[in-house]
């Protein structure tokens, strides 16, 4: 099922937490809303599910206005970041629950837990209680029940927040496998940069309620709308566009800052006519990947990402003099709104 937002809007006192949003969702596609804390992307979930009511704007669902009808009536599964399971109920009778209210007789209530026991790969622990689950395993339980009801629409707000770095890498390619059997429209709530990169077919990305961009992650990524979008999708090093780092490579910029990402920055121990010289502050060792904090020649401090191959090719030690380049760097105009 599709989804269209026509000019959404929500205060809550005198905090705008949407502003004028327009957002069209394809058919079975998988959504991510990704922004900081506060940026509204929490409360325009709850506008899509129907927990919370628009200031003003429309709501479509299927090309039928869907702005004032109940939560029942949009059929649309949310999952919360907290699971809400019910504790007294064994992990098949809380994925049975909605079934049950909805009149399905035992019979077919039996066959499609037992469908989705085995979708969620837990088609051994029926029996047991949440409290007798990890956390993933909870957060799967808890999907599961989602989806019982065979929604038109799945919401996720912040899924795997409240589990493990390991496990929240493993249940995104669980979620992303999953919505590719079922084509259920997905939208999910992050903070979490990597995770829309990994999970979404297009990202939404908010602040102070208003979307910013949205695009594949390969399109925000390499052509981000705004100094807002590229600073928040990936770490940024911001120079002033006047440092010698860019005059030596023949970058030029009408605006004052330019945008550098730290795997742009291209690292020599050999100095030539478009590098410039650099001390080496301090060599931070993240397995695959190497962070350098460089301190250039007039005093601004970078920071450069290598692989593990290009960092042992250079055989870099702490306070060693380097030479860099930009590989490529970006410029916005300074947007005071953001």
């Amino acid at each position: 099922m599709g989804i269209a937002l026509e000019n959404i809007s929500k205060c809550f006192e005198s905090f705008q937490a949407v502003d004028c949003v327009n957002l069209e969702i394809s058919p079975g596609s998988l959504i991510a809303l990704l922004g900081p804390s506060g940026s509204g992307k929490s409360s325009l979930l709850r506008l899509i599910a129907g927990l919370e009511t628009p200031d003003r704007g429309r709501i479509w669902l299927a090309g039928t206005d869907a702005t004032k009808q109940s939560v029942r009536e949009r059929n649309i599964g949310f999952v919360f970041q907290n699971y809400a399971l019910f504790k007294h109920l064994t992990v098949r009778q809380n994925i049975a629950f909605g079934l049950e209210i909805r009149g399905l007789a035992p019979p077919q209530v039996e066959k499609k837990v037992a469908e989705l026991l085995d979708l969620i790969q837990l088609a051994g622990l029926g029996d047991r209680y949440p409290a007798q689950l990890s956390g993933g395993q909870r957060q799967r339980v808890a999907l599961a029940r989602a989806l019982a009801i065979e929604p038109q629409v799945l919401l996720l707000d912040e899924p795997f927040a409240a589990v493990d770095a390991r496990v929240r890498k493993d249940l995104r390619g669980w979620l992303r496998r999953l919505h590719d059997r079922s084509h259920v429209t997905t939208v999910f709530v992050t903070h979490d940069q990597a995770e829309a990169m990994e999970v979404a077919d297009k990202i939404v990305i908010m602040n102070k309620g208003r979307i910013e961009q949205v695009g594949t992650p390969a399109e925000i990524y390499d052509n981000p709308a705004n100094a807002f979008v590229m600073g928040f999708i990936s770490r940024v090093n911001i120079l002033s566009s006047s440092s010698n780092i860019f005059h030596a490579h023949g970058l030029e910029a009408t605006n004052p800052q330019m945008f550098l990402r730290p795997e742009d920055i291209a690292i020599e121990t050999s100095s030539n006519t478009t590098n410039v010289s650099a001390k080496v502050n301090r060599l931070i060792h993240l397995g695959s990947e190497i962070q350098a904090e460089l301190a250039l020649d007039d005093g601004q401090v970078i920071m450069a990402h290598l692989t593990r191959e290009k960092f042992d090719s250079l055989q870099l030690e702490p306070q060693q003099q380097v030479f860099v380049k930009p590989k490529q760097a970006k410029s916005f105009p300074i947007d005071y709104s953001i």
